[in-house]
């Protein structure tokens, strides 16, 4: 299998947990909205005062040279067709395919197995190739 130039366990996770909606604990309808900006001009979490939940800021970014890395270490390709698979040849190493989503089980079998010969890693090799007898 082919390996990648960047490893992707080197990245740094400077933060895995998502940034709540302030006082989304609180009410019911705002259990499950995403975060946005407190803008009320007495708001201590906008105030940033002690012993509340961080805010999102620049500097929990990721570093330039792992961003959009995979775990794997790899950069996401999607590939529609069996002829956007030849565009990874020279950068089997930097680029992992990812086949489309609207991409149907007769084309995927033969994306998958054109990667093979080119030695290109596929994200989603195994989706929707299941064998009849299985069904």
């Amino acid at each position: 299998m082919v390996q990648p130039l960047l490893k992707g366990s080197d990245k740094v996770q400077k933060r895995s947990k998502t940034f709540k909606k302030y006082q989304s604990d609180r009410f019911k309808r705002l259990q499950n909205t995403s975060w946005r900006r407190p803008k009320g001009i007495d708001s201590r979490e906008r105030r940033k005062f002690k012993g509340l939940p961080p805010m999102p800021n620049v500097g929990y970014g990721t570093a330039k040279k792992y961003k959009h890395v995979l775990p794997s270490g790899f950069l996401k390709f999607v590939v529609h067709n069996v002829k956007d698979l030849d565009m990874l040849l020279m950068h089997n190493r930097k680029y992992a395919a990812e086949i489309a989503h609207g991409v149907s089980t007769l084309n995927r079998k033969a994306i998958v197995e054109r990667a093979r010969q080119l030695n290109v890693k596929v994200t989603n090799g195994a989706a929707r190739l299941r064998s009849e007898e299985d069904e």
